[in-house]
C-alpha cells in the first residue's frame, strides 16, 4: 500500500501540534499515512506548493486560510457558506476545501453549560467560519474587533458588532480570544479597560490559542472565571480533518483514542 502524504502549511508553523496528532492517528489505525510541517510564506502559492510537494491532504493555519479558500477547485457547503477553509483534500487531481474549526469549535465549547451569548475578540478567519456555525447552533454572537473594516461582514450576516471605541460593554456567558495576541508575546486581544469591565460578569473565557496560559486566560484566572485554551478545539478540528483524509473509514470515537494521546 502507498504512502499518502499530508502537511499543515501556515507562518510559523513550528509549534504546530498537528503532525504529531495525525501522525499517532495513522500509526495507531495502522493507515499508511506520513504528516509534516511546511511554512509557507507566500499564500497565492498554496495550490502550486502542494502539489509540488506531492501531497495528499493539508491543514491550513494563519495567515493562509483565505488564500486555501481561493486555491480549491470544489468546496464543501459549510466551507463555501463561511468563506474560509481549513483543510483540503486532493481527488483526482481537483482539491477539496472543508472547514473543520467550526465544528470543532462547537464541540469543544458545548462542555459549557449554559451558554447563550458569546462575545469574540476579534473577527478573522476562524472568528468568521465559528460565529456562523454557533448562530445556527442557537447562539447570540457578538463580535468586538480593533478596527471597523473586518466587521462588515459580520454586520452584513446579522451579527452585533462594535470597535474598542463603540463597544458597550454587558454580561456575555462567555468571552473568547479569537485573535493571535499572546502567542508569542504578553499581549492581550482588547485594552485591560474593557476586560476589567466583561470578564467579572462572564460564566467562562476561552482562548484559541493551545499550549500555553495567555495573559488573556491569566486575567480571567485572576476573577476566578474557569478558563478553557485551544487544545480541544485542536483535536476535535483535527479528528474531523483526519476523517476527511481517510475518506470517513474510522470513526470520531476511533480517531480520538489514538489523537489525544499527543496532549498527554
Amino acid at each position: 500500500m502507498s504512502t499518502h502524504y499530508f502537511a499543515i502549511f501556515g507562518n510559523p508553523v513550528s509549534h504546530s501540534k498537528s503532525p504529531l496528532m495525525h501522525n499517532l492517528a495513522f500509526k495507531g489505525l495502522g493507515y499508511s499515512g506520513c504528516y509534516g510541517r511546511y511554512c509557507l510564506e507566500h499564500g497565492e502559492k498554496l495550490r502550486e506548493t502542494f502539489f509540488t510537494l506531492g501531497l495528499k491532504g493539508i491543514n491550513i493555519t494563519v495567515p493562509h486560510k483565505e488564500h486555501a479558500y481561493n486555491a480549491c477547485d470544489v468546496l464543501d457547503d459549510f466551507a463555501q457558506k463561511v468563506g474560509a477553509v481549513n483543510t483540503i483534500v486532493e481527488k483526482e487531481g481537483k482539491l477539496y476545501g472543508y472547514n473543520t474549526d467550526a465544528p470543532g469549535f462547537l464541540k469543544a465549547i458545548s462542555e459549557f453549560e449554559s451558554v447563550k451569548t458569546v462575545l469574540f475578540l476579534g473577527a478573522g478567519g476562524t472568528a468568521q467560519s465559528t460565529a456562523v456555525i454557533l448562530k445556527e447552533a442557537g447562539y447570540d454572537v457578538t463580535i468586538l474587533n480593533r478596527s471597523a473594516p473586518r466587521l462588515e461582514k459580520f454586520a452584513i450576516e446579522g451579527f452585533e458588532t462594535a470597535t474598542f471605541e463603540t463597544f458597550i460593554p454587558k454580561a456575555y456567558d462567555l468571552v473568547v480570544n479569537m485573535t493571535s495576541a499572546g502567542l508569542e508575546d504578553e499581549s492581550l486581544p482588547a485594552p485591560k479597560a474593557i476586560l476589567d469591565k466583561i470578564i467579572p460578569d462572564t460564566k467562562a473565557c476561552v482562548d484559541v490559542i493551545y499550549g500555553k496560559e495567555t495573559p488573556f486566560l491569566k486575567l480571567a484566572g485572576s476573577y476566578g472565571k474557569p478558563t478553557k485554551d485551544g487544545s480541544d478545539m485542536l483535536l476535535y478540528q483535527g479528528i474531523i480533518a483526519f476523517m476527511h483524509f481517510t475518506e470517513h473509514r474510522f470513526s470520531f470515537d476511533t480517531v480520538k483514542l489514538h489523537m489525544q494521546k499527543a496532549f498527554e
